[in-house]
């Protein structure tokens, strides 16, 4: 694995799925406790839509969970407020610039109100689902596609990787002194419907990127933690990419 920084990158067709930001707190009890009106009032005009669920705990004699969520008018931006977690997710990625200035005022808002005494994890997640056809590559096996590093017995050459169903693999990363990243790897199969009705099953590949800082982080060092981990980020998705891949995208 080379994990090189080649700069951030922009790609017309990118693999990107999914984009979780969480950040995570000592517990808050008001919170499962009290609806959070002020801190809706502060957010509203952007994440006018507002739910909320009770979830229930795995362990036994222990009060369910309240789930706060916030959706933004378009639906392409979701909030969500729990006793010791507030994320913002997206399916519709397109920049760090713009995925960072949506969290901004309800990251603000949530550190003026609640006062959090620090962040125990600093996360930033992206999920990305690399998907041949419609990148005009189905004729590419995914050892033409993807680094050797992420794509296990495919990488081995006693394998056709045609003839591998399936691979999943897991490790962890030490990024620098203070961020780590946990990477999931390998095909997925998806369930779609055609216009007939009909379910077709397409492989794709998944490349899965939790990126975080652990430990007390001080809420006014939380936007730069981002920072930094979105700048692991890149290289890390670089190095997963082969020049056959990466020109596909572009």
């Amino acid at each position: 694995m080379s994990y090189s920084n080649n700069g951030e990158s922009h790609y017309i067709l990118p693999p990107v799925h999914e984009v979780v930001c969480q950040v995570r707190f000592p517990a808050i009890l008001s919170i499962n406790t009290t609806d959070p009106a002020d801190f809706q009032e502060q957010i509203r005009d952007i994440f006018p839509k507002y739910s909320t669920r009770q979830e229930k705990s795995p362990q036994p004699n222990v009060p369910p969970v309240t789930n706060h969520t916030f959706i933004s008018a378009d639906n392409r931006w979701k909030l969500n407020l729990t006793k010791e977690f507030l994320s913002l997710s997206t399916l519709q990625y397109s920049s760090w610039s713009e995925f960072a200035a949506q969290l901004d005022r309800p990251l603000a808002e949530f550190i003026r109100i609640y006062k959090p005494a620090n962040f125990s994890r600093v996360g930033l997640r992206y999920m990305n689902l690399v998907n041949r056809e419609k990148l005009g590559l189905e004729n590419c096996s995914w050892d033409e596609l993807i680094a050797p590093a992420y794509l296990g017995p495919m990488a081995e050459g006693s394998f056709n990787p045609e003839d591998v169903l399936s691979i999943n693999t897991n490790f962890s990363l030490k990024l620098s002194t203070s961020a780590r990243a946990n990477v999931k790897s390998g095909t997925i199969q998806l369930q779609q419907k055609t216009p007939e009705g009909i379910k077709k099953s397409k492989p794709m590949f998944l490349f899965d990127m939790d990126l975080f800082m652990a430990g007390e982080t001080p809420c006014t060092l939380c936007a730069p933690a981002l920072q930094t981990l979105h700048g692991h980020a890149l290289p890390l998705f670089e190095d997963f990419l082969t020049d056959t891949l990466r020109n596909a995208m572009n």
